[in-house]
């Protein structure tokens, strides 16, 4: 009896705790998307801002959120698949290795800003690429990097060992067996943490305070040296500027919305990827 009655309590609230989880995320998205939803127009997607971000549109801030995530990810993304191999693959179980296993989980939970305080220091002042697309871009890598390398690790792990010993079995070397046979059937997992990835470094704010966003410009950046403006920054600087103008916002609300779908749309895109490829599967 009692048995049952726990079970009951316990099925019924893990039940309502998702049914909280899920009415706070649709009451948050309904919000953003009800207030942004009355600025969106064409001109808003496609026109920069103008008298200071009071009208016009978020155009330059699309393509340099674009330019920051697209250039994190290749950076972060071979680094990672590659760190992530060789602990699996190649590294010795030792207090080492154990050390490295307990900084990347650490580095996972390191608030953002101290990586915007890194990417001053390091990519902006010591490189002297100063406040760029560059500085910003490596800052949203370092970030990401943890992710990816324990999503590939965990990958990995899940290869069944028979398929090592087939390889082997058929005069496979270990670098052929990992290239042809490990990292084919664990990309669709890889592909996970690379989507996770994309997320985060589109929708963070601090790590490019201070090393790539700028708070106003009407063009777009010519190369990976010049600064850029990126929607969460937008975000960030509309309604923190002090006046809080009422047509300034909106355009806020306008620019989470367009955000929020281009999240949205880089995360369907990926995990279109990934199903075709577990689709192709023959095991």
């Amino acid at each position: 009896m009692k048995r049952r009655l726990f079970s009951f309590i316990g099925i019924n609230f893990l039940r309502s705790s998702t049914l909280l989880s899920i009415s706070f995320i649709f009451f948050l998205i309904s919000i953003i998307i009800l207030k942004g939803f009355q600025v969106i127009n064409w001109e808003f997607i496609t026109q920069p801002p103008k008298e200071f971000m009071t009208k016009g549109g978020i155009f330059p801030a699309i393509v340099g959120t674009f330019y920051l995530t697209f250039l994190s990810i290749i950076v972060a993304s071979p680094i990672g698949i590659l760190t992530g191999i060789f602990l699996v693959e190649y590294s010795r179980k030792n207090w080492f290795l154990s050390l490295i296993k307990i900084t990347i989980g650490t580095l996972s939970g390191i608030p953002s800003i101290i990586f915007a305080l890194f990417g001053l220091a390091i990519f902006v002042v010591l490189f002297r690429f100063g406040v760029s697309i560059l500085s910003g871009g490596l800052t949203l890598a370092v970030m990401i990097l943890p992710t990816i390398i324990k999503t590939t690790e965990e990958a990995i792990r899940t290869v069944p060992d028979n398929f090592r010993e087939a390889a082997y079995a058929l005069g496979a070397k270990k670098s052929e067996t990992i290239i042809k046979v490990v990292l084919p059937v664990a990309l669709p997992n890889i592909l996970t943490g690379i989507i996770v990835s994309v997320g985060r470094a589109a929708g963070e704010t601090a790590p490019i305070l201070f090393t790539a966003a700028t708070f106003y410009t009407r063009k777009l950046p010519k190369s990976i040296f010049e600064e850029t403006m990126a929607l969460p920054y937008h975000i960030y600087a509309l309604m923190t500027e002090g006046t809080q103008a009422k047509s300034q916002v909106p355009i806020a609300y306008g620019t989470a919305l367009v955000l929020l779908a281009l999240v949205f749309l880089m995360n369907g895109f990926a995990i279109f990827i990934r199903y075709k490829m577990r689709r192709g599967k023959k095991w």
